[in-house]
């Protein structure tokens, strides 16, 4: 085992699926010989050289759309988006094109690439630099879209979206990237798509979460003295309701919480489908703990902005309290 960050342990991942797969490379801004902008793919251009790890120019259509291309001729290409805000002009590329291939082609041709995203707030950047747009590419058919909360995670659901058949969304919450350290194998592992984990058990409440948001929902956790299940949604789509339905069925009560906007944000899908399938077992109304209706603000209001454990605590006592 090594004690890596979320960072080493995505660099780890990427280095033992180019070595396995001789299809796998990486292109992008900064990704070669500067190592990428939060150092993710340090050391990747010395070691497999500017054929499998390529410095593009700053378009990023252009880099999504030479993706699909490569993609479609039978390699493993991991484009690099250095920042989520940067998404828009990819945008047309991703759900016009990559999403709609298998379809459009009657499953003659798949587009198996993996985007990868730093994606929140947390770091006091600039504007367009810390946003949460895993909504918008959930909504599109066709995309796998996965945010992990942790290093072990982080390796083994990169491992499994390189090597899906079909395009991946690959957000990394950048507050988280070098946070903490965790235990993760040395030797490759998978973890699948679409599978949440019961990050703690308890039976008065299930809070639903993913990306950085289940750190500060374990601080809640652990402040509040209640026994509370915590679920990691790990994949947004497809998502492990069957995990949300039993856990609420047995606890009755459930908070969501994510950093994106509250107004149509996942939380509100998450919500739902609870309502359509836990009612009768409901002892209170699902209350979501969000992002506010507002563009991300500048460094001293950022972390007001985001939902922290204190925001959580209280959303949990209110729902106790119901």
């Amino acid at each position: 085992m090594a004690n890596l960050t979320l960072v080493q342990a995505i660099n780890l991942a990427l280095i033992q699926e180019m070595e396995r797969d001789e299809r796998v490379l990486i292109l992008g801004e900064d990704v070669g010989l500067n190592g990428g902008v939060f150092r993710v793919t340090e050391g990747l251009h010395k070691r497999f050289g500017d054929k499998r790890v390529v410095d593009t120019p700053l378009a990023e259509s252009g880099i999504i759309g030479a993706s699909i291309g490569l993609a479609m001729a039978g390699l493993r290409p991991i484009p690099e988006i250095q920042f989520e805000g940067f998404l828009g002009p990819a945008y047309d590329q991703i759900c016009s094109h990559a999403a709609r291939m298998r379809t459009r082609t009657r499953g003659a041709m798949t587009v198996p690439l993996t985007i990868r995203i730093p994606v929140g707030g947390g770091i006091h950047a600039p504007e367009l630099h810390s946003d949460s747009p895993e909504t918008i590419y959930i909504h599109q058919p066709g995309i796998k879209v996965v945010m992990p909360s942790s290093p072990y995670d982080a390796k083994g659901l990169l491992i499994s979206a390189i090597r899906d058949p079909d395009p991946v969304m690959f957000f990394e919450p950048k507050r988280i990237y070098r946070a903490f350290r965790e235990e993760v194998p040395e030797d490759e592992y998978t973890l699948p798509l679409g599978k949440a984990r019961v990050v703690c058990e308890g039976n008065e409440m299930t809070i639903v979460s993913w990306g950085a948001s289940v750190v500060q929902c374990m601080q809640a956790i652990e402040r509040g003295g209640r026994s509370i299940e915590l679920i990691d949604l790990r994949t947004l789509y497809p998502f492990d309701m069957d995990a949300v339905e039993a856990s609420v069925k047995k606890t009755g009560r459930c908070v969501i919480v994510h950093e994106a906007p509250k107004t149509c944000g996942f939380g509100a899908e998450i919500a739902a489908r609870i309502m359509e399938r836990c009612f009768l077992y409901l002892e209170s109304p699902v209350q979501r703990v969000a992002g506010f209706d507002t563009i991300m603000p500048y460094y001293k209001l950022e972390l007001d902005y985001m939902p922290d454990a204190d925001r959580i605590a209280r959303a949990i006592e209110e729902t106790a309290a119901y």
